[in-house]
């Protein structure tokens, strides 16, 4: 039944062992085994990696040039493969204008629905904004009860300061009798003089008429004439009030225009769309009053705001000011600044609208001039964006942080794409529901009926791909929120997601630990969804840990039984119960609950005292308080979007690091933080790259290469030659091989075939040059220890403390089995977590730190 599995022969990939497999078709498989033992040079590097350069290859040689193929993994043979698709971890977007909406299509559709069924409105006056036929206008019009008198006006001045003596003679000279001016009928030649600095409102009469049966030709070409007098605008006057009509997308009020409203006027990643003060980036760097006022708690003049310190020590001049401000709004100079009256501070730092009188005066002279406070945020932008020296914009870069762009308040939107609504709501406010409210919002829109046929379509799409955003346990998210700052599991079930809108059929899903982060509440709905694609016709592979994954696969491969060097077996296949009853397979016994992880018979007890956050209510997070022990392992659990990371990494890790090193970017809503003298530095140990080049590996990361270079500058050969440490430095002229520039490989463009990676014919593959090889440490090479697993350089360098105290804190994390030069893309994102924790366990502590 060769159509009906993948199969595999003599697979070298890394480190796996030349093994075979038989993978079944059309199942749920879940690739299993200890970190490093093989899982991903088994699912990315052979199984994917020749799946995708198949279906490449199957494309013309002129798409081919367009398309980054792939490297023919190292294996023998592999049958049965269908077209693959990866979606792990790792790739997650950095770009700051990638949401969730973005990323999964749900924006595209948005502006669609928004582009053909919402409602515009006048930005500045807030009123509707709808185009009308001449046609549509008269029937409008001819609905009136018979007899109904009009009157139909063509606006030519509409609340602009003026005389208009000439506009009004040119009227007259184009035959015209009437005119009515600010609501007032007059004959032209009776119009009184105007005012020349008040705002006037100028009308034509264009004709007087009631309704009635036979009047319909009349009004026709009365209406035809007043929008041609008009500009596309004109006023109907009746007994009961007037009517505004525009036979363009315009205001008929203030002459707001519109120009088409497509979906581009609803991408913040188009000049059409994006507010032209953030470019649709939605935030800015601004000057921030929380980083201005130093201690609430403290006046003016003992230096309440950063920027001006103990205003005491001012001048004389500076003084007065202050002092005309404080008897402006009542206050003094004196009180806490917590407990000014708002307008006052208000005041002080946006500046005042209204011109005061400033005084100065000493012994000899005093003199007094009227001007208006400036304030001092403005004053600091204004310094900010003038000034020529550095250091004087470095000072007023202390004060600023990220924010939410002050002209669209972060929507990332100009303001006509804002004002055009549905059911009273703009994009902005519909990408700021999470997924199940805005699944519940399009199930309950009410549209007429001509909207209702348009929009079908679109919403019954919206619909589905917000479903599957549900099913995949995602529904807290927001659709405005970007993937930046999304955890890794997120990331990746963002994507699953967008993959089971493809509905695609007999393709080969490979993915990387998909239930990372996630609940066991929602673990259900992930395994659904994979069993739904795999139920769809396609084969799902999962490289996972989860308990509940493993037990619920169809077919589970064991890789093991050790990791790096020690791993690349094939333990045990076959179904979860075969796994669990394998002799070799450790898994198994973990499954079968032969093994198990002890819990500790005694807790530490706090003894340090505790951090307490106050008042959090950024977020979903209801207004509460925290006490975090010191001096603990503590855990911060919870359903997924309950507002964990919320908690620690928006409001606890940032306003810790603007306390410790003065960080711009904003802290979380909270009230403030308790016991911040109990700690004197915190650490933020995420899974991002630790490096995005292959030159960056986990020896240089940890700084472990430093001591190892320094160790091969000492030796006997090396000091007669005269090398120092920069000698064994593969990233500077010197001891590097040159002709690949110290990376070891050198890339060939292929043109249409995939880039040709070879190993550099000069060093083959060493990185360093002879005279740098000749140098050699209990026989070893520089190069020879790059190549060295983590467990095998910490036996050879074990007599050199500060090589081994590194060495030996990246095999406490479990990372025994990677290589000293591994380059640092190749590595997982939890892999990259262990190497940055073991950076900075490594450092000398003052057992104050939080990490």
């Amino acid at each position: 039944m060769l159509d009906d599995v993948i199969s595999i022969r003599g697979a070298r990939e890394h480190n796996l062992k030349n093994i075979n497999l038989d993978i079944p078709r059309n199942k749920l498989v879940v690739i299993t085994g200890i970190s490093g033992s093989g899982k991903s040079s088994l699912a990315f590097d052979t199984i994917y990696a020749e799946g995708q350069r198949r279906y490449i290859e199957s494309l013309s040689t002129y798409a081919r040039q367009f398309l980054g193929m792939l490297e023919k993994p190292d294996c023998d043979k592999i049958t049965g493969l269908s077209p693959a698709i990866a979606i792990e971890q790792r790739t997650s977007a950095k770009n700051p204008r990638s949401t969730v909406g973005t990323t999964t299509e749900i924006y595209d559709y948005l502006r669609l629905l928004f582009a053909r069924v919402g409602k515009p409105f006048c930005p500045k006056c807030n009123k509707p904004i709808s185009s009308q036929t001449t046609d549509q206008i008269v029937d409008n019009l001819l609905a009136e009860p018979t007899g109904t008198a009009l009157i139909i006006l063509a606006p030519l001045v509409r609340g602009r300061k003026g005389e208009y003596r000439e506009l009004l003679n040119q009227a007259k000279r184009r035959g015209y009798i009437r005119v009515r001016v600010d609501g007032e009928l007059y004959e032209i030649d009776e119009v009184p003089g105007l005012e020349k600095y008040k705002k006037h409102n100028i009308e034509l009469v264009i004709d007087r008429l009631t309704v009635r049966e036979d009047v319909r030709k009349r009004l026709a070409d009365s209406v035809e004439l007043a929008l041609k007098e008009g500009q596309g605008r004109c006023i109907v006057s009746l007994e009961n009030g007037e009517r505004i009509y525009s036979t363009a997308f315009a205001c008929a009020e203030c002459g707001f225009s519109f120009e088409e409203i497509s979906p581009r006027l609803f991408s913040f990643n188009s000049p059409y769309g994006a507010c032209p003060e953030c470019h649709g980036l939605g935030t800015k760097m601004e000057v921030d009053p929380d980083r201005l006022v130093v201690d609430p708690n403290l006046s003016i003049l003992d230096g309440a705001i950063a920027p001006w310190g103990e205003v005491r020590e001012k001048s004389e001049w500076f003084l007065g000011k202050l002092e005309t401000l404080s008897r402006k709004y009542h206050f003094k100079l004196s009180t806490p600044w917590k407990e000014l009256p708002a307008v006052a501070r208000k005041a002080i730092l946006y500046g005042t609208e209204e011109e005061l009188e400033f005084q100065y005066e000493d012994e000899e002279w005093r003199y007094s001039w009227e001007d208006r406070y400036e304030g001092l945020i403005p004053y600091l932008t204004r310094v900010h964006k003038e000034t020529e020296s550095d250091s004087r914009r470095e000072w007023v870069e202390r004060f600023m942080s990220v924010l939410p762009c002050p002209k669209c308040a972060g929507t990332r939107l100009k303001p006509e794409a804002l004002s055009v609504r549905i059911n009273g709501l703009n994009i902005a406010d519909v990408t700021r529901f999470s997924v199940k409210e805005a699944g519940r919002f399009f199930s309950d829109l009410k549209l007429e009926q001509k909207e209702a046929v348009i929009a079908r379509d679109v919403i019954k799409e919206l619909r589905r791909r917000l479903g599957f955003l549900q099913a995949v346990g995602l529904d807290y998210l927001t659709l405005d929120r970007t993937t930046e700052s999304l955890g890794g599991g997120e990331a990746q079930r963002v994507r699953l997601a967008t993959q089971i809108g493809s509905g695609l059929v007999g393709v080969i899903y490979i993915l990387d630990e998909p239930s990372i982060g996630l609940h066991q509440r929602d673990n259900r709905k992930l395994l659904a969804t994979l069993k739904g694609l795999r139920d769809l016709g396609n084969t799902v592979i999962v490289v996972e840990h989860d308990e509940e994954t493993i037990l619920e696969a169809d077919w589970v491969i064991d890789l093991g039984p050790g990791a790096g060097a020690k791993g690349g077996w094939v333990v045990a296949q076959g179904t979860p119960e075969d796994i669990k009853s394998s002799p070799d397979s450790l898994t198994g016994a973990y499954l079968a609950k032969k093994k198990r992880i002890e819990l500790p018979r005694e807790r530490r007890q706090p003894s340090l005292g505790y951090l307490v956050i106050k008042g959090c209510r950024e977020n979903n997070l209801k207004n509460i308080d925290v006490a975090i022990p010191l001096g603990l392992f503590v855990c911060i659990t919870g359903v997924s979007g309950s507002g964990k990371s919320t908690l620690i990494s928006d409001i606890l890790y940032r306003a810790l690091a603007r306390h410790f090193y003065n960080s711009l970017e904003k802290p979380g809503a909270h009230t403030g933080i308790v016991g911040l003298d109990r700690i004197d530095k915190v650490v933020n140990i995420d899974q991002s790259p630790i490096g995005r080049t292959p030159r960056s590996n986990p020896a240089t990361y940890t700084n472990a290469f430093t001591p190892i270079r320094e160790l091969f500058s000492k030796t006997r050969e090396a000091r007669m030659r005269g090398y120092k440490p920069g000698r064994f430095s593969f990233n500077v002229r010197g001891g590097r091989c040159e002709a690949c520039a110290g990376d070891g490989i050198i890339k060939v463009e292929m043109h249409f075939l995939p880039d040709v990676y070879i190993s550099c014919d000069v060093c083959k593959g060493r990185r360093y040059n002879r005279e740098t090889l000749d140098v050699k440490y209990k026989g070893k090479s520089i190069s020879d220890v790059l190549q060295m697993s983590v467990d095998e350089a910490y036996d050879f360098f074990i007599n050199v403390p500060p090589i081994e105290r590194k060495l030996k804190l990246l095999k406490d994390v479990g990372l025994g089995y990677i290589k000293l030069g591994q380059p640092a893309p190749t590595l997982s994102g939890g892999e990259a977590q262990r190497v940055k924790l073991a950076k900075e366990l490594s450092k000398i502590a003052t057992g104050r730190t939080l990490y």
